[in-house]
């Protein structure tokens, strides 16, 4: 490849998004390219923040949530993002801020401000994914997992959020059926990255 790929996925709790970057890690490492995964919030200063604070239900403001995010985002592209795509790798990322323009545009936030702000330094995705599952099916899967970010859960809200989801519309930006199986879907993503793969060597 000419230059490093940055792949996204999105979506709520329960859609498959840590399932479906481990196959795609493990698929592209078996073909020889070089994988990079990493996940938004961050484990840097403010992802942490931002973890610590969703133990606390309604403990942040809309406002104060996009500040955090915002600051977590630039942590993580300047030390993560960059770094692997100036090495010519492959990025997987579980959230970007497609996510905060889905929750936080959901707690009433102008969506199209919250892009405008992001991609005025976040680099744009090569392929996004969003995995579209019904908010019920998706806290189903979840609800027997030891977890610390309650903070996003309710399942009216998600319905905002995933409405959100569904709008988002661009020629790099793949919607998928999430509640078909997980090897279903991967064909499904298998195909789209090999597509890409053929434009990045071309």
């Amino acid at each position: 490849m000419r230059r490093g790929l940055l792949i996204v996925f999105e979506g709520i709790d329960g859609s498959g998004k840590s399932t479906q970057i481990a196959k795609l890690a493990t698929y592209l490492q078996k073909q020889g390219y070089e994988v990079v995964c990493f996940q938004e919030p961050s484990q840097g200063k403010w992802g942490k923040l931002i973890r610590e604070k969703a133990r606390q239900a309604a403990s942040l403001s809309p406002e104060e949530e996009l500040r955090f995010f915002l600051l977590d985002r630039r942590e993580n592209v300047e030390r993560n993002l960059w770094p692997a795509l100036n090495q010519k790798k492959i990025v997987l990322l579980d959230r970007y801020y497609f996510s905060t323009m889905a929750y936080q545009g959901a707690r009433g936030l102008r969506v199209e401000e919250i892009k405008r702000r992001n991609e005025a330094f976040a680099p744009p995705p090569d392929l996004v994914f969003i995995l579209l599952i019904e908010p019920r099916e998706g806290l189903q899967r979840i609800k027997n997992r030891q977890r610390a970010e309650l903070l996003f859960e309710e399942e009216n809200y998600l319905k905002k959020v995933n409405r959100l989801y569904a709008s988002f519309k661009g020629k790099n930006i793949i919607q998928l059926d999430a509640s078909a199986s997980p090897e279903e879907v991967f064909t499904q993503i298998k195909t789209h990255v090999h597509n890409l793969l053929r434009q990045a060597a071309s």
